[in-house]
């Protein structure tokens, strides 16, 4: 048994690397597999249902053609023997009862009969003429068979006046008219006339307008075709007049319809088979143009950044896809780098090596207090749907005698896992972005002390705007309670340390936070505005948590101050005052009692107008 299973393993693994070996590995090569793959599958699609409709009904006009074909042939015959009838009776309303004489010699002459009898039931065969040039024999082979002839059943209407026998070597058509007695003269016995004319492939011919022949070998008892590639070949059965079949008319016919349904069938599935080739060129040139060709220059400079450290911007037209989005992604990403580059470049400032050090594990618990609350809390979480019900409903699906009920709440059931399984994914992804960012904002403020001890800030102009929009993201994990941010959306760009500006903000969030967890509330809010009076910026963060004393506004910036019970004491005012005055501004905290909110206003130099900010 194990070695059985491990002869099955090394099938399956040859068969995945068999697959992997024939599965391309560029993108444009799988792209041209896959268009090959479903052009090849919509040609047999296409040839299928264009098979299915158009010979049908090409086989069905055949198939009317030959019914056709066949009632031709049917009123052809019928019509001949009506005739030979007819003359039957023409000769008889003409001769007016009297014997055979000149209508008969005359009737011989134009040759619409080959013989004319006239036959007494109960004395026989009263007087027969039979043309010459129908031979000898067949004259005694006329009277031998009029012997025979049931007329007085045919004259009772029990069989019809006209009909088909075989006549010596061939087929005759019988037409039967009954003499009925002159006025004034004698009854006597009743008298016939019987005409024959000795059926032909001409005669047949010209009365269906269609070359046939005359078969006595083949007696079919109902209509026979004989179909080939060109041509139909229809053999008509010919029955006598007790249902005996005496021969058959054969006819060819061409299959024009037939022919013509094959070229119909071969052009709409050429034709169909070339739009689709096209069609699908169409596709592949669109897709190398609109998404080959834009992920390979992106893929170009991405391989160009990490050999030459340059951090240039993609420069591309704008797009409104998810190419375009793609490179506006890169594009931040780039400018982030760039910003961190320029972080971990600033080293000119420090408020002293134990102010510094403090000051830089106080950040640094800011920073990593929302990656804590991520992980605590991803940690705790349970996963959405149970692994192993997954998999039991899995395999029950697999299971071929699944009643449909049952197999329809499992894949109901499994479709909402899936779905469940999907948001718990995004939501960890997104998540796991917030936590990104609060890791670069530790990064950052790690970088800023490896700045020299007594240098000051560089100064440039920067987005006081963005600033505040990554510090409210990160915030928003830096505790228990939920907190709504509102900020403005224009820019402000201020004369500040990008560093130094983002940890202050980061620190003055972190403390507001931390009083609305306070309040007991579960909830509550932060305002930021930003207004413009003459060359400053001032900067007012707001929040509605326990508040501060009136009288303690003086001492929150004092080293080592804090109003938690549960903390010894902190730099985190302190820090924050000396770096805005760093970068000279300034930060005054101001509340209107306990329970009251607290608000936090910083103020710095606008920039120059045209001098852009990171």
């Amino acid at each position: 048994m194990i070695a059985r299973r491990s002869r099955w393993t090394r099938a399956r693994v040859w068969r995945r690397r068999s697959v992997r070996a024939l599965w391309p590995g560029t993108l444009g090569a799988k792209l041209v597999l896959i268009l090959t793959v479903i052009g090849l599958l919509g040609a047999v699609a296409l040839v299928a249902v264009l098979a299915s409709v158009i010979v049908p009904s090409f086989d069905a006009l055949e198939q009317r053609a030959v019914a056709a074909e066949v009632d031709r042939m049917h009123a052809a015959l019928d019509t001949i023997a009506r005739s030979v009838e007819q003359n039957a009776r023409d000769y008889v309303d003409g001769s007016a009862g009297t014997p055979i004489a000149a209508g008969a010699s005359r009737a011989l002459k134009v040759k619409t009969v080959d013989g004319i009898a006239q036959v007494a039931p109960l004395d026989g065969v009263e007087a027969l003429r039979w043309r010459k040039s129908a031979g000898v024999r067949g004259e005694r082979d006329f009277a031998t068979l009029l012997t025979h002839l049931p007329l007085e059943r045919i004259a009772a209407g029990q069989h019809p006046a006209h009909f088909y026998t075989r006549l010596g070597g061939g087929i005759v058509a019988i037409g039967v008219a009954r003499v009925y007695p002159s006025p004034g003269g004698t009854s006597g016995s009743r008298r016939y006339v019987v005409m024959a004319r000795r059926l032909s492939a001409k005669m047949l011919s010209d009365a269906a307008q269609q070359p046939a022949r005359i078969d006595l070998t083949q007696t079919p008892s109902t209509t026979v075709v004989r179909s080939s590639p060109a041509s139909l070949r229809i053999a008509v059965p010919i029955a006598a007049v007790d249902g005996r079949v005496l021969g058959s008319v054969t006819v060819t016919v061409r299959r024009d319809l037939a022919v013509l349904g094959q070229r119909v069938l071969l052009l709409a599935v050429a034709g169909s088979i070339i739009l689709l080739l096209i069609v699908l060129l169409v596709l592949s040139r669109m897709m190398t143009t609109l998404v080959l060709r834009p992920l390979a220059r992106v893929e170009r400079h991405m391989q160009t950044v990490p050999q030459t450290g340059s951090l240039e911007l993609l420069r591309d037209v704008p797009r409104n896809d998810e190419i375009g989005s793609l490179a506006a992604s890169f594009n931040a990403m780039l400018c982030q780098l760039q910003d961190l580059r320029g972080q971990l470049e600033l080293q000119n400032f420090a408020l002293g090596r134990s102010d510094s050090a403090t000051a830089i594990l106080h950040n640094v618990r800011n920073a990593l207090t929302p990656v804590s609350t991520i992980v605590s809390r991803d940690l705790q979480q349970p996963p959405p749907v149970d692994r192993d019900m997954i998999d039991r409903a899995i395999a029950e699906l697999a299971q071929d005698d699944l009643e449909p009920a049952r197999r329809a709440k499992l894949a109901a059931f499994t479709g909402a896992a899936v779905a469940a399984v999907a948001k718990d994914r995004a939501e960890r992804q997104a998540a796991l972005l917030v936590a990104r960012e609060a890791m670069a904002q530790v990064l950052e403020i790690i970088g800023q002390q490896h700045q020299a001890a007594q240098e000051r800030p560089e100064l440039s102009p920067c987005d006081v705007t963005d600033i505040v929009a990554r510090n409210a993201t990160i915030a928003r994990y830096s505790g228990t309670v939920s907190i709504a941010f509102s900020f403005p959306a224009q820019r402000c760009d201020v004369i500040a340390s990008r560093i130094l500006l983002s940890q202050v903000i980061g620190n003055l969030f972190a403390n507001a936070a931390d009083a609305i967890a306070a309040r007991g509330t579960g909830s509550g809010s932060i305002g930021v505005t930003i207004e413009r009076v003459g060359d400053t910026a001032w900067i007012a963060i707001r929040d509605d948590g326990e508040g501060i004393e009136r009288g303690a506004a003086s001492s929150l910036f004092q080293r080592g101050y804090s109003t938690r019970a549960h903390k010894v004491g902190g730099l985190g005012l302190h820090w924050c005052a000396n770096a805005m005055r760093a970068m000279q501004g300034t930060l005054r905290l101001d509340s209107a009692g306990p329970g009251q909110g607290a608000v936090a206003t910083l103020t710095l130099r606008l920039a120059p107008t045209g001098a852009g900010g990171t």
